[in-house]
């Protein structure tokens, strides 16, 4: 093996000897894959097709040592390090272009104490790892629409779900966190131990450290619930849609709901209705009834079913290997005017794969004091999320034309702020756009603290908040 050219962090490049590559392989205990190892191209693809990065190196982590040696050595080479959990977030930023990713897709572990209604979850579990042990024991947290969302990156950047309204985020729910930081300690955060980095890792996501364990509050849940959704035709979206603002505008903090633009089986745009109960049968048969009242639905699909299930429900809806570029913003009201941009915008999309979501936020989501998480804009009543979504590569620039159109065009109804797990890369978002996520004063307590626990900026690839230094 000759030496190996790998990217630095600054931009410039190292020449790695292969003896030094060689020593780092034999001190893993996962596999140390190059371009040239079986499993390569695999372990770097992620759910976003449009990222297409070969990192020099893919540290494929069994465990914490492996996670810390890695660490280890890409501070000591000044390599551009990258950190790979489920690898589900669009930005792509778990994949590196030419320096060392750090894969932790072989850590799914997750341990439930159902006494003490505590998870334990590794860092490359998913959201469906973890639904399938707690939900043995009748228990769960808020966590994701998709099921092969990871742990990490949804509860780093905060963490939407159907359990919101009655529990929060999913880094509300957080107890504690082992970390890996920059100098390659191994540290826990939570209230009691380290509790600025366990302030700052409540949304801030990966900029402080590697999290190799999430330790979760657990609530009692199910495990049968009662949802589902309506799905109406776009004709009628104009008229259906405000009638869910305000069914959802008096719902209980048990239920959480989301309005779709989505697509009918036979490729024609349409608006689904969605709404999951967090209780009894009974109970949320009757909270859903006026819902599924409204209008003249092509489909009614709601039932009591697994709350397992439940959670896959956007599962074929994103499969991994389409090509994904999203916009998102925080928005104050849906009046009208906000209704008939998003239904025209849905007329003439580029792609039947495309999407607008309108996320309906409240109850527990509100409830935290705003500086108990870095997670911002608990005051918002609604999200914004334009999903551009197509197979080739032929299809980028109308497609992410549309997106930035539909996105632009409702900023008039926008609040200040944005949800991180939907940026996109800086490039894209502009500079300003990560500060205003976090809202005033929250962003200068961040880059005090990444400078505390990351001086050299080595975890930069994730909405980065560089140092001061």
């Amino acid at each position: 093996m000759s030496k190996l050219r790998v990217q630095r962090g600054d931009g410039d490049t190292v020449d790695l000897e292969a003896e030094t590559v060689q020593a780092l392989a034999a001190d893993l205990r996962g596999p140390l894959l190059s371009e040239r190892s079986e499993g390569y191209d695999v372990a770097r693809r992620i759910w976003n097709a449009m990222i297409d990065r070969r990192p020099a190196l893919i540290a494929r982590c069994a465990g914490t040592a492996d996670v810390i040696r890695a660490v280890d050595f890409a501070r000591t080479h000044d390599l551009l390090l990258s950190v790979r959990g489920g690898g589900h977030n669009v930005a792509g930023n778990a994949v590196c272009e030419g320096g060392l990713m750090i894969d932790l897709s072989d850590m799914r572990g997750v341990h439930v104490d159902a006494a003490t209604r505590r998870a334990r979850a590794a860092g490359g579990a998913t959201w469906g790892d973890f639904d399938a042990e707690t939900q043995i024991h009748g228990l769960a947290t808020p966590g994701g629409l998709i099921s092969d969302t990871g742990v990490a990156g949804l509860t780093l950047g905060g963490g939407l779900g159907w359990l919101t309204p009655s529990y929060g985020l999913s880094c509300d729910n957080l107890v504690s966190l082992d970390v890996v930081t920059a100098d390659g300690r191994l540290v826990t955060a939570s209230a009691e131990q380290n509790a600025d980095l366990f302030w700052g890792l409540k949304g801030g996501g990966g900029n402080f450290g590697i999290v190799t364990s999430f330790e979760f509050q657990l609530h009692g849940v199910g495990p049968i619930l009662f949802g589902g959704m309506a799905l109406h035709p776009l004709d009628e979206a104009a008229a259906v849609l405000p009638e869910f603002i305000a069914f959802m505008s008096t719902s209980p903090d048990e239920l959480g709901g989301l309005a779709a633009f989505t697509t009918t089986p036979e490729g024609d745009p349409a608006l689904a209705l969605i709404a999951v109960y967090n209780g009894p049968i009974p109970a949320g048969e009757a909270a859903i009834a006026p819902l599924r009242a409204i209008g003249d639905p092509l489909a009614d699909t709601f039932a009591a079913m697994p709350y397992r299930v439940l959670q896959t429900l956007f599962d074929a809806g994103a499969p991994p290997g389409l090509r994904y570029y999203w916009k998102s913003s925080f928005l104050d009201a849906l009046p009208e005017q906000a209704i008939d941009t998003v239904i025209e915008a849905i007329r003439r999309r580029p792609s039947p794969l495309c999407k607008i979501f309108l996320e309906f936020l409240g109850g527990a989501f509100a409830g935290p004091p705003r500086e108990s998480a870095v997670f911002d804009h608990r005051n918002s009543p609604y999200n914004l999320l334009v999903i551009g979504a197509w197979e080739a590569a032929a299809e980028d620039e109308a497609g992410r034309a549309w997106t930035r159109d539909v996105w632009e065009a409702m900023a008039d109804h926008a609040s200040e702020g944005v949800y991180v797990n939907y940026l996109g890369t800086v490039g894209d978002e502009g500079t300003d756009r990560l500060a205003e996520a976090y809202g005033p004063g929250k962003y200068e307590r961040l880059v005090a603290l990444k400078t505390k626990y990351d001086p050299s900026n080595l975890f930069q690839m994730n909405q980065n908040i560089p140092p001061a230094t």
